[in-house]
This record gives C-alpha cells, structure tokens and sequence, in this order.
C-alpha cells in the first residue's frame, strides 16, 4: 500500500484514472497492477492561483485489500450490570455505546430535557431572556456540542483511536464527509436527529435514559457502590450501581459545590476568558482565500494561537456562516457562543477569542473559595456583564474602539438574538485578559490575518465556558475519582477534554475502565 497526494479545483472529486495512473508510479507498477483506493485525507489548500482540494489517498495493489475500520457490534445489555451514566453529551453518549460493545447496560440520567425539547426552553432563552437551569444550550441531551456546529477538530491519536467516534456519528447520520475532512463538522441542523438516534440505539439494546433528573448527591456505599440520590421531575429518587460515570459537562457548577460540601478532592485548573468576535463571513472569506473565494467555495473558517506576555490568545468555536447564541445556565449571567448550520451559508463568522487564565491569575479575593477560585472568578465576569445590560443582552463594542478604549459611536448588527448593548468592553473584562486583547487584535490583524483587525468586526461579551475551570482528581490507572471509589469523573466537567471528540474517546476510556472493575469484583 502507498499513500499519494492529488489536488483537484475544489468542488471535484478525485477520478479513477488519475488515482490509478498516480499510484502506479508510486509503487512503480504499471496502471493494470493497481487495485484498491480511498481517500485518507481532503484539505483545502489556498495559497496557489486557485484554491484546492487537497486529496491524500491510499492505493494498493490489485489482490490487496486496504485495512478497513470496522465497528464493534453493540450487544442486547437487558439483563447486564448496569453503569450509571450522568450526563448525556459526547462523553456520557460515547460512554454509553462503548458500554453496549462491552456487555455493560448504561443507565442515562439526564438533568435537562431530550434534544428536541430542549429547543423550546432555548427559544425562550433568546426571546424572552427566561433562563431554565436544566435546559439550556449547555444542559439536556446531546450536551453543548449539540448545538454548537458539531465541530470535530480533534485529530490527536494519543486519547484512543479517534475512528470510533467518527464512524459511530456516520452510522448514526453524519455524512461521510467527516471521516477524511481535515476540519470535520456536521451542523447544529442534522446533529439533533443524530443524538435522538443514538438514545434509539441504546435504548433498543437494553439500555435506559432518564430526562428531567438532577442528581443531588452523590454517596459512597459501604459494599464499594454508589448510590445516587436525584430530583427526577419533581419527585427525589435514587440509583444505585459498581460503577458512575459523572459526564456532566463543564457548567455543571452544583456538582463542584457538591464536592467542595464533601471535602472530596478538586483541583482549580486554568481556562480562557474573552469575547465572541463576530465579522462579515465575506471578509474573512476574502482574507482566508487571498481574494479568490467563490461562491461554490466553502465558507471560510480560521484558527489562530498566539503569545502575549506569556499567556495563549486563541480563536475558540469558529463558526463559519454562523450566529451568536446565549449560554448562559443560570439568571443573572451573560455567556454567549456560536453555532452554524451544516450548509454555513449565513452573513456571519464568529469565532471566541479567549485568553489562557491559569490559577495564579485569577485576584487574590477569589483565593478564599480554594480549589473553586477561578469558577468563581468565571461566575462574577458572567455577572458582570449581566448587571451592565440588565439583561441577558450581550455588552458589545467595536473591534478598533476596544483596542483603542473608546466608545464606539454605534453598534453593527449582530446576529446574537437577545441583542446587543453598547458597552466599554475593555473595562468590563478582567485587566488580564483586556489588555492582552488589546495587544492581540493588532497583532493578529497584521500579521496573521491581514484585514482582521476592523472596526467592521464587533466584540461581544463574555466567551467564558471554554472549558472546565476545575478538575476531579482521579486514579491515573483506574479513571476511578481518588475520593470516591465507584465513581468515573469524565470529560470536559471533570476537567479531562474539551470538545466533542476528546470528550467522546474520554467517555469510551472511562467505559473502558468500567469493566475492568466489574472484572474485579
């Protein structure tokens, strides 16, 4: 087997012909000794004459066969021990299928509503500014990822064989695409219909899923189980199983409190504090395809990390032909983040643009709360920025007037629905964070994307859930909590991931470690 690259006008798929002929100079063959092909690998590459498909694809010779990925099968789990599962995002779903392949029943327990419910209470979010604590654009089923684009960029092997995950979301519906595309993303549009499929696919091989249930405490029994004590739509319930995966994502705040109560080990950890920059989809598409974007083209996307004053600033989210939603997960805060559809055929690229916030750089009056320092730091920025629109409408300012300190004289649209209040942003921030941005902006604007740094592009604040501001110690071998035997922290909530892939392959790992407790015991 050989892997060779062609580049093709993008909108075109790879022929036959020039794969054969390509691969049989590769292994130095003739044409009729060529045999299977498929592609690896598509990337656009822009910076020739014409924009590209980049293909990489691997070819063999004819009586080879290419090693093909198989998924393992689920299993009928009806009768199995059963793992509680807290959480249903990508870490509690990919948990719970990788359960299903190991004999394991999960049992989901879901604070918030299923996918499609959840929208109505997200609606009501954008209209009316009502937030409900369970359900909400971070809480119910599918998690945050759900609707925020579906992006996939996670390509690192050393969390678990990233294949399981994309082949799992193509057999439940996600085009195929995702599997060679350099950044994977399947669109807040159809990634609903794929998260009600997997809950189908668990429920139908025996396992179960409960909407509408907050665990309220969490306690250790003394035969080596945990016991789960819940508000399930209004009335206390409790669940009891050997093994708790706790999948609650990184705004699951009650659950660090609940910890905190216990005396169980936390540990504050860092994450990124910033805004939400929103510019016309055009421009960054005549930046990112140096002017020679056409409309058969794919919207343009960017990432970019740099150093100010030793800190990482970094584009967070991009959203592509995207809009700005409220995230916020409880009254009295403003938190926004972006989603596109899978067409990204919007006016509007937004991306967070956030600020690497480590435990020392949190004020010293937060050190008080110990290993919750920096999410109460996170919290009061949230509030912050509600007590300055009275509203959960986002504070917002031109992108030169913040770097500038000044006023801006007014406000483009935005497509963030509850609407936007002309703010000084730049005083509204944490000065750590500001003044980074203010060095930032420029610097990106000149030297990494030239045309970026516009008074045309509007700053919105807060971009504050990057990831978990703390982390649940666990066992470096059994995945098991170091406080709590039993119990899984998992994913982004337990401070291990962040985003839907490394948050998926966290879950399989702790499904994982599951049955090698059950083995044991």
């Amino acid at each position: 087997m050989k892997e060779i690259e062609l580049a093709y006008k993008i909108g075109l798929d790879p022929k036959e012909s020039d794969v054969i002929s390509a691969g049989a100079r590769a292994l130095g063959v003739s044409p009729g000794s060529i045999g299977p092909w498929r592609i690896v690998r598509r990337s656009i590459d822009a910076r020739g004459s014409e924009p590209l498909y980049k293909y990489r694809i691997a070819v063999a010779l004819s009586g080879e066969s290419l090693q093909e990925y198989h998924l393992p099968e689920y299993k009928d789990v009806s009768s199995a021990p059963s793992v509680l599962v807290v959480g249903s995002g990508p870490a509690g779903m990919f948990a719970s299928l990788k359960l299903l392949t190991l004999g394991l029943r999960p049992v989901v327990i879901e604070r918030g509503k299923d996918v499609h419910a959840r929208k109505v209470d997200m609606a009501v979010l954008s209209r009316e500014g009502v937030v409900d604590e369970n359900s909400n654009y971070c809480f119910g089923e599918g998690g945050a990822g759900t609707f925020s684009d579906g992006k996939l960029f996670t390509r690192s092997s050393k969390r678990g064989d990233i294949r399981e995950v994309l082949y799992q979301l193509v057999r439940f519906g996600a085009d195929e695409d995702i599997t060679v595309d350099a950044h994977p993303h399947i669109g807040s549009d159809r990634l609903p219909l794929i998260v009600e499929n997997i809950r189908k696919c668990i429920i139908e091989h025996g396992g179960e899923y409960h909407f509408g249930t907050l665990v309220t405490d969490i306690q250790p029994r003394p035969d080596g189980s945990v016991a789960l004590q819940c508000m399930e739509n209004g009335r206390e319930t409790s669940y009891t199983a050997s093994a708790v995966i706790l999948a609650t994502g990184h705004s699951a705040r009650d659950i660090y409190s609940l910890f905190a109560s216990r005396g169980w080990e936390l540990e504050a950890k860092g994450f990124a504090l910033g805004v939400r920059a929103e510019h016309p989809q055009s421009l960054i598409n005549k930046i990112q395809y140096s002017g020679k974007w056409q409309p058969y083209m794919p919207a343009a996307e960017y990432s970019f990390v740099t150093q100010i004053e030793g800190r990482g600033v970094f584009s967070f989210c991009m959203c592509p032909g995207g809009i700005l939603v409220p995230s916020a997960t409880a009254p009295g805060e403003v938190v926004l983040n972006g989603m596109s559809n899978s067409g990204r055929t919007g006016k509007t690229a937004n991306s967070g643009v956030v600020v690497s916030v480590e435990p020392e750089d949190v004020p010293e009056e937060y050190h008080k709360f110990g290993a919750l320092s920096s999410l109460e730091f996170q919290r009061d920025v949230e509030r912050k920025m509600f007590e300055f629109s009275g509203s959960v409408k986002a504070p917002a300012q031109r992108m030169m007037d913040f770097c500038r300190r000044i006023p801006s004289a007014g406000l483009p649209p935005s497509t963030y629905h509850p609407g936007t209040v002309n703010a000084p942003l730049h005083e509204l921030l944490p000065e750590n964070v500001s003044w980074r941005l203010k060095l930032a902006f420029p610097y990106i604007g000149n030297n990494l994307m030239r045309g970026y740094y516009t008074n045309d592009a509007l700053l919105l604040g807060v971009e504050s859930r990057t990831s978990s501001p703390v982390r649940i110690p666990r066992d470096g071998e059994t995945l098991e909590s170091i406080s709590v035997k039993g119990l899984f922290p998992c994913g982004e909530g337990a401070g291990y991931s962040g985003g839907i892939v490394s948050s998926a392959l966290d879950g399989i790992r702790c499904a994982e470690a599951c049955l090698k407790k059950f083995k044991t015991i």
